[in-house]
């Protein structure tokens, strides 16, 4: 379990938990994989662990439709929910960038904003970038490309 600390402005600051190594290196070498059954060997993946967040962002990259696309970076950020919530985050506090384990959520979130500006839902848009930044307030300065 992760721990919730406080950083010298007394503002809690969560770190989700480090994803699986081996599971890691399996997402990698999937996503790098140009072969046609891709897709369906990333959703085998997605089924034997439902509950990770990078799987999610994977197959929301890889992803050539918008929608799907969105789709799936909403379930990384509703995943991310919840393991934030089980790891001691309360509804406020800091989800820094740089604690590596906390950047698939990040960049879901930021696609959330992304995509729900490409396709009109400014209200959703607006709320997912005023979150992304209580949460990581240096977001602006990051140079994020992608994962």
């Amino acid at each position: 379990m992760s721990e919730v600390t406080f950083n010298k402005g007394k503002i809690p600051e969560t770190r989700l938990p480090n994803e699986d190594q081996s599971f890691e290196q399996k997402m990698k070498d999937l996503r790098d994989n140009e072969s046609d059954d891709k897709r369906s060997m990333l959703l085998s993946l997605a089924s034997k662990n439902p509950e990770s967040i990078a799987i999610w962002c994977v197959l929301g990259l890889s992803s050539t439709e918008r929608m799907e696309s969105y789709a799936y970076f909403r379930v990384a950020y509703h995943r991310g929910l919840d393991s934030l919530r089980k790891n001691g985050w309360r509804g406020s506090g800091f989800v820094r960038w740089d604690h590596e384990s906390n950047r698939y959520f990040l960049f879901a979130l930021n696609q959330l904003a992304v995509i729900s500006r490409e396709i009109g839902d400014y209200a959703e848009a607006e709320r997912c970038s005023l979150f992304l930044r209580q949460l990581e307030p240096s977001w602006d300065q990051l140079q994020i490309v992608s994962l």
